[in-house]
């Protein structure tokens, strides 16, 4: 059975990652699909997003990679594994010794491969997982494109930014290099505010160097984006956030219907 997994990654903060991810897997929670969100980041904003402490949240991204290498017993699905306060959606959350990961495990081999061997397990509990990244590239992150069959970069639409996009599609291709094979990814415009005239510069900035990658959906300045995240909820659950609840709808349309056209390209 298939089971798709995106990454929302990109190598600056602060772009709308975290919120990009939840909002995605709410949205493909609340349309039926099974969907894991894994939190790879040690600031553990994701966890902490979906109610959970993330210092005191129990076995999950840390303990499995420690179980990998013989320090930890290894723990069983259910015990990585949270259920949340959203039905269909599950976390398998981060705490903040992740951030010791790769100075402990960097070094050892077969240390890129751990988050892919232990979704395969899961096909036929989840139908999707959505993975939120660590913004800088080493294990976590490798990892995670590792697994990945689709790629989500959200790219806050200001200048600064654009530095950490290109960071990101550096390490994209050293580790498509590895992998042998192409990761497709969507570059998601975000934190569009469309009073400001450097906004909009940045915006046709993307559009004329990223054609073929960038996605026809921007996401935009929505103070109740802040709201729903204290509330523990997706954005498109939110009602306040209309703008950007229907921005996120949209993009989820677009990226299914790009993943189709990409599975039947792949099928030709």
């Amino acid at each position: 059975m298939n089971m798709p997994v995106w990454a929302v990654a990109n190598q600056k903060g602060g772009v709308g990652k975290t919120t990009t991810a939840a909002a995605l897997a709410g949205l493909l929670a609340d349309g039926s699909a099974r969907t894991l969100l894994v939190d790879m980041d040690p600031h553990g904003s994701l966890t902490t997003y979906l109610g959970f402490d993330a210092e005191a949240a129990g076995p999950g991204v840390y303990e499995l990679f420690r179980a990998r290498v013989g320090d930890a017993a290894a723990a069983d699905d259910d015990t990585l594994i949270r259920q949340t306060a959203i039905d269909r959606l599950w976390l398998m959350p981060s705490s903040p010794a992740m951030a010791t990961l790769d100075r402990q495990l960097g070094v050892r081999a077969g240390m890129g491969l751990v988050l892919a061997d232990a979704l395969q397990p899961l096909h036929s509990r989840f139908d999707r997982v959505v993975i939120d990244c660590p913004p800088m590239l080493g294990v976590l992150m490798i990892n995670a494109l590792v697994a990945c069959e689709r790629l989500i970069i959200p790219t806050q639409t200001e200048f600064l930014a654009l530095g950490g996009l290109q960071r990101m599609l550096r390490s994209l291709a050293m580790v498509e290099r590895s992998r042998g094979v192409p990761i497709p990814y969507r570059i998601v415009p975000t934190l569009f505010d469309s009073r400001t005239r450097a906004s909009q510069t940045c915006l046709d900035s993307l559009r004329a160097d990223y054609p073929g990658t960038i996605s026809t959906v921007v996401v935009p300045t929505d103070t109740q984006v802040r709201e729903a995240s204290r509330a523990g909820l997706p954005v498109a659950s939110w009602p306040a956030a209309r703008r950007a609840g229907e921005a996120y709808r949209a993009l989820l349309r677009e990226l299914l219907a790009w993943e189709q056209s990409l599975a039947q390209a792949g099928a030709a």
